[in-house]
């Protein structure tokens, strides 16, 4: 717990932002759904900035060789390779000295122990994609934090398709992750 002044008690706070890349927003893996959370999300970031809150970003990090990699045989688009445009975070919502957790799978151990060593009262999950790396993220994180409050706000996640990013939203809630 963090204490404010006064001696009231304040829960410390943490937003993740999942792989909000411009591959996966305007680029080879793009979608009008990504596109249109964007206002909202950054609303979000901002509230949270402006609140005191933790705020961190994942960055999905492939190599040149990701063809060659399980999910790039199983995903055969190249995507979010270092250092390329499409890896970038979309300008304007990563200020410099944010932490970026750079995952060259769908969930980050190395964010799960970083919310776990945080010790943090909630975490929320936001970003891309809903079924794919936010409910890999959101369920580490419950396993490794389960008395810690887990939230997503759903209206700042977009799936792959509306009807995927539905069907995490329901799989996050049975593992007791809130939904709003």
């Amino acid at each position: 717990m963090e204490y404010k002044a006064g001696g009231k008690e304040k829960m410390k706070e943490l937003l993740i932002v999942v792989d909000m890349q411009n591959d996966f927003v305007t680029g080879v893996l793009g979608s009008a759904e990504a596109r249109a959370i964007l206002p909202k999300l950054k609303q979000k970031i901002d509230g949270a900035r402006t609140a005191g809150n933790t705020i961190v970003f994942t960055r999905d990090t492939h190599g040149a060789d990701y063809l060659s990699t399980q999910e790039g045989r199983n995903l055969p688009v190249p995507h979010c390779i270092r250092g390329t445009e499409g890896w970038q975070i979309v300008e304007g919502l990563c200020l410099k000295g944010d932490r970026v957790f750079d995952k060259p799978t769908f969930g980050s151990l190395s964010l799960a122990e970083f919310i776990r060593d945080g010790e943090f009262g909630r975490v929320e999950f936001v970003g891309v994609c809903t079924d794919i790396c936010v409910i890999s993220n959101a369920v580490l994180a419950k396993a490794f934090c389960p008395e810690t409050e887990i939230a997503v706000d759903a209206s700042c996640c977009a799936g792959v398709t509306p009807k995927s990013h539905e069907r995490a939203i329901k799989a996050m809630r049975s593992c007791q992750i809130k939904t709003e």
